[in-house]
């Protein structure tokens, strides 16, 4: 039911990238942007639903702290970089137009092949009441994770991982997604 996904071109590709090379690829941007998206969710028996979603970038995770992240997940492991991940200062925010905003505590950015750019965005979990209280596997993916792929327009599509737990296998970033499909954001635009 888990659905494995090596990151060599996908998700978190971004958040490793220029850590190896010790190269920059983080954006000059320091100002706030905001996205529009809409929301589908491809599991398979779910109601494919489109909800709007809106996400905010306040400002990007700097090259040291994205340095930092990556060292405590591959030398601490998922748990750890959680706890780091949770005391990190808020870089922006996702929500639904109808729930409060939940803040993100990650947010990079890569120019893209085709003149656009690429973000990917993370945060922790949040966890129900009665999902603490009943346990279970999905207990261990307390990490949102949040791709999007934007042309030169400002338009694009992304991928959002409600439930993921990343870590290292054989010096390659795996995130292992609970959910058999990831949430689909389709119409992505800069507002």
């Amino acid at each position: 039911m888990f659905l494995r996904v090596q990151v060599v071109a996908a998700l978190l590709m971004l958040s490793i990238g220029g850590w190896q090379s010790g190269s920059s690829t983080q954006s000059s941007n320091n100002g706030k942007e905001e996205f529009s998206a809409i929301a589908v969710n491809m599991a398979p028996g779910a109601a494919a639903t489109p909800t709007p979603v809106d996400i905010t970038v306040d400002r990007w995770t700097s090259d040291a702290e994205r340095d930092r992240l990556m060292t405590v997940l591959k030398e601490k492991g998922p748990d750890e970089l959680l706890k780091v991940l949770q005391n990190e200062p808020k870089v922006g925010s996702i929500r639904t137009r109808e729930s409060l905003a939940y803040d993100l505590r990650y947010a990079r950015q890569l120019p893209g092949q085709d003149g656009g750019r690429r973000i990917v965005l993370g945060t922790d979990r949040p966890i129900g009441f009665l999902e603490a209280q009943a346990g279970g596997p999905t207990l261990d993916y307390r990490f949102t994770l949040i791709e999007l792929r934007l042309g030169p327009n400002g338009k694009g599509e992304g991928k959002l991982s409600i439930a993921a737990r990343p870590e290292f296998n054989d010096h390659v970033l795996v995130i292992e997604d609970y959910a058999a499909e990831p949430v689909m954001l389709k119409d992505v635009q800069e507002r």
